[in-house]
């Protein structure tokens, strides 16, 4: 992932689960990924993301990829319980 996508990712994902007041652990575990490794995400030590998992950290916010990558688009702070539900693991 080029240098300057990955920065707007990292600071877009902590803006939303911030704006979202939900902590890392709790993301992580709406997402469907495991704590630590979502940790290392935000904090940048996870530079190549597949795209199964920017699906799974889009979808935790109703959100499609590309809108997670959207560099206009506002984060907003929805009314408490609207996050989506986590949609269950589809069978590979």
């Amino acid at each position: 992932m080029a240098k300057t996508t990955l920065t707007h990712l990292l600071t877009r994902l902590r803006e939303l689960r911030e704006a979202h007041g939900l902590t890392q652990e709790a993301f992580a575990e709406r997402s469907g990924i495991s704590y630590k490794y979502y940790q290392a995400v935000e904090a940048g030590r996870k530079r190549e993301l597949r795209l199964s998992t920017l699906e799974r950290l889009a979808s935790a916010y109703g959100l499609e990829v590309w809108q997670l990558l959207a560099p206009d688009l506002p984060v907003f702070n929805p009314a408490p319980g609207r996050l989506p539900r986590r949609r269950a693991a589809k069978p590979r």
